[in-house]
Formats: structure tokens, C-alpha cells, sequence
């Protein structure tokens, strides 16, 4: 199990690199990342809120109602090619900023390319909460945290309520 980042920390703004040596050592890590996710009661992480510099996300909305899926899935080196239908405004919170959360806009689907902990590369389209947890931790690996997301004005009032620091 790995040790939580949180805002603030450096490693959830810098640039992660592309993954290109898949093997034990990458599902190694995949592992570790699933129990440090399901110990934090999470529905997503992003290596980076590990401490890792890599594009390396984990998604796992099996628990979540109405929702056909089987269990965590691992998404490497995943980029979103695509954005479509209508924007969708859902209230989002992050393992790396405790009891924050806030409303936040994304479109309803998104097409994203990536590659399975074997490097076998995919492109699919995806919708509703999948698409949603995906476009957050894909944010993570490109250095965004949802409340870059929201408005300046409620930026500044969690600042002021130090729910997240000045210079975060």
C-alpha cells in the first residue's frame, strides 16, 4: 500500500511521464495502487496521488449503484480524444483533498486511447460516471486537481476556510 499526496504537495502538479516498460514491476504497482484505493474508500486514483510520475490511472465504480462494472481497471498512458454530449454539472471530491467537495461541469462522454498493464492499446467511448471519474484522475496525470475547476470566487473561500492552502 502506498502513502497518500495530498494538495499542496509538488508531485500533483509535475508533469508524469509515458509508461513504456510493461511487466511485473508495472503490476506491482497496479496492485499497490488497488489497496491503497480501496483502503481510501476511493472510486479512482491516479499514480501521482501515490507519489508516482507516471500515466497510470485506476478507476472502480463496481460499488456504485446502477452501474455494470466488474471491478478496478487500470488505464495506462490514457489520453482523452474526444469529448461529446451535453455538459453535466456533479458534485466530485479526491482522495488528495479530504472533505472538500464541490460542484464541477464535464461533458457527459468522452473517447479516451490507453493501454492495458500489458501495453495492448484501446480506444472506447465512454459515458455517465466512467466518464466522469475518468476525466478526474486523467486531469491528476496532466497536473489539474478539480478545484482548478471551479470558480475563482469559491477557489478563494476555500482558502479562506483552509480547506485547501494559498498556493495549492
Amino acid at each position: 500500500m502506498y502513502k497518500m499526496r495530498y494538495i499542496g504537495d509538488p508531485v500533483l502538479r509535475r508533469a508524469t511521464d509515458t509508461i513504456t516498460e510493461f511487466g511485473k514491476p508495472l503490476k506491482k504497482i497496479i496492485a499497490n495502487m488497488i489497496e491503497t484505493m480501496h483502503h481510501q474508500e476511493g472510486i479512482g486514483l491516479a499514480a501521482p496521488q501515490v507519489g508516482i510520475s507516471k500515466k497510470l490511472i485506476l478507476v472502480d465504480i463496481s460499488g456504485m449503484e446502477d452501474e455494470d462494472a466488474d471491478g478496478p481497471e487500470a488505464f495506462v498512458n490514457p489520453e482523452i480524444l474526444e469529448s461529446f454530449g451535453e455538459p453535466v454539472t456533479l458534485e466530485e471530491g479526491c482522495l488528495s483533498i479530504p472533505d472538500v467537495r464541490e460542484d464541477v461541469t464535464r461533458p457527459e462522454g468522452i473517447r479516451v486511447r490507453y493501454q492495458d498493464e500489458n501495453g495492448k492499446e484501446y480506444t472506447k467511448d465512454y459515458y455517465g460516471w466512467m466518464a466522469r471519474v475518468l476525466q478526474h484522475e486523467i486531469d491528476h496525470i496532466n497536473g489539474v486537481l478539480f478545484v482548478d475547476l471551479i470558480s475563482p470566487l469559491k477557489q478563494q473561500m476555500l482558502i479562506k476556510t483552509k480547506q485547501i492552502p494559498e498556493r495549492y
